[in-house]
């Protein structure tokens, strides 16, 4: 019965959700409408660029240049009245271009240092572009969804109470879509969708389609050479193939012949792009270098890059990591202010300057660099450290909240985060980070079974229980483990009675964790 009704609700689902994509013309299964690819495409924009390098601002020229572009291949979007096309360039070499639900495009720099024409261009922002017009990312998401429902099916019908609000909140888990929305390998059927009809853009733009041709033509040969960057870029989310140049060229037939190519117009406004290439090629076999912890060559390879364009934010950034990594604080703080002061739009000149200062006791200019670059881009180091310094001023409540955020994630910071969360609570709410029950062993005797919920060593825990004898009076005791209990860990003590009937368990025995401390 249950299973029938499951799959009369899918059925019900599906037919509610089919809808005529305006671009193919198609009718698709989507749960998700226009209203969640705005509300997505809006709330995760700002923090996946963030993410990413930030926006490449030096050559403001080129910014307008391909906004222009892009805003040519909009006006065919078939969506253009509901969705809102923004289109950047992101301050990183991996060649690689995305998009968000809702009109959101990115190029890296690093593409648009491997194109050849406007048309090249065009043809790569013409096919993102069909990715949000044609609502992919929505597509995709609804796909999942109805695994998800069936879920959600099951826990009611088996009694849970889930209501719509939840569900919707669910569905809204921004920060982890974004990031899958970003990095997806599209289907077969939406590649291809987005090259059929990102060439129909071109060649309504006036483009000439034939560059969506040679593009792809290109990244094939490219994906041959296995260049990691390619293969960690866009290839990782668009694989070219032959069978994509075919269709390709297929399509290019379909339309009319010719149209703007743009080659001598692409080379002038890129050239200053060229003319740095060599700076950014220095800056990342710095990165490389430090990751080895080959500081004599970081140093060398960035004061190459910083010989070339010394406006550049990441450069300072980077000097002031490997100053900081010299445990020189005070030269570290100046890279990371002229990092500021060259991108204050970027949160990472901000979040060092904060870890700086707090290092040096400067902890009102911390609190400012830190909340600037919270508001930038959330990260459970600007978390912890805020949290440090409500901490320090008394302020737990406020200290507290930083600390939960902090600890969601997995860094260094996180850790430190869950440790100073513990201390603070421990002592007020000790069942909240150690569970514990009573349980019985094959003779009947009773134990408390216990575990550390945090990833911090805790000791000295102190168990309180009560329990009916079989004259039934209620009779109390505590126990206590010295420890330490290692973070995640399991134990358990033994008491000092058993029972006559294990079903009696429930019924019987009380367990309570009533103090607990912090390993030192």
């Amino acid at each position: 019965m249950r299973k029938q009704f499951f799959s009369f609700l899918v059925v019900i689902i599906s037919l509610a959700a089919c809808s005529v994509n305006p671009v193919t013309g198609e009718r698709n299964f989507q749960i998700y409408d226009t209203d969640w690819e705005r509300q997505v495409g809006t709330q995760m924009y700002a923090p996946m660029k963030q993410s990413q390098g930030g926006e490449f601002i030096l050559d403001p020229d080129l910014t307008a240049y391909v906004n222009d572009v892009g805003n040519r291949l909009a006006s065919q979007a078939r969506r253009k009245e509901e969705l809102d096309f923004e289109f950047s360039i992101i301050n990183d070499s991996i060649p690689n271009a995305w998009a968000l639900p809702g009109g959101k495009i990115v190029i890296n720099r690093g593409l648009l240092t491997e194109l050849d024409s406007e048309a090249e261009l065009a043809a790569v922002l013409g096919h993102e572009l069909v990715h949000s017009d044609a609502a992919h990312g929505a597509r995709a998401q609804s796909k999942g969804m109805l695994t998800q429902a069936g879920a959600v099916v099951g826990m009611v019908i088996l009694g849970s109470t889930i209501d719509s609000q939840a569900a919707r909140e669910v569905a809204l888990m921004v920060p982890a879509l974004g990031a899958q929305l970003v990095t997806q390998k599209y289907g077969r059927d939406a590649e291809r969708e987005a090259d059929e009809y990102g060439m129909l853009y071109m060649s309504e733009s006036g483009y000439d389609p034939q560059g969506a041709v040679e593009l792809q033509e290109t990244f094939v040969e490219l994906s041959r050479e296995k260049d990691p960057d390619w293969v960690s870029g866009l290839f990782a989310s668009h694989p070219p193939s032959l069978e994509r140049v075919r269709n390709n060229q297929k399509t290019a037939q379909d339309l009319p012949a010719g149209g703007d190519i743009g080659r001598e117009r692409y080379r002038q406004k890129t050239a200053y792009l060229q003319r740095v290439k060599p700076a950014y090629e220095a800056f990342d076999k710095a990165k490389k270098a430090v990751s080895d912890g080959k500081m004599e060559e970081a140093q060398e390879q960035l004061n190459r890059a910083m010989a070339i364009e010394p406006r550049e934010s990441l450069f300072h950034g980077l000097q002031g990591d490997i100053y900081a990594l010299d445990k020189q604080p005070e030269r570290a703080l100046t890279s990371y202010e002229k990092a500021v002061r060259a991108n204050p739009g970027f949160f990472y000149g901000h979040l060092r300057s904060g870890q700086m200062t707090y290092k040096l006791g400067q902890e009102d200019q911390a609190r400012s660099s830190l909340d600037r670059s919270l508001e930038l881009m959330p990260t459970a180091e600007a978390h912890y450290l805020l949290g440090m310094l409500d901490k320090n001023q008394g302020d737990m409540n406020s200290a507290m909240e930083h600390f939960k955020v902090a600890a969601q994630s997995e860094s260094e910071a996180s850790q430190a985060a869950n440790r100073e969360l513990v201390l603070l609570d421990l002592q007020n709410n000790p069942a909240r980070y150690i569970g514990s029950r009573a349980a019985v062993d094959d003779r009947n005797r009773v134990w408390i079974q216990f575990g550390n919920r945090t990833r911090v060593p805790i000791r000295n825990i102190v168990f309180s229980y009560a329990w009916l004898d079989d004259q039934g009076q209620t009779r109390r005791g505590q126990k206590t483990y010295t420890g330490p209990l290692d973070g995640g860990q399991q134990d358990q003590i033994r008491l000092d009675f058993s029972l006559n009937d294990a079903a009696e368990l429930s019924r019987r025995v009380r367990v309570e964790v009533i103090s607990a401390t912090v390993s030192q």
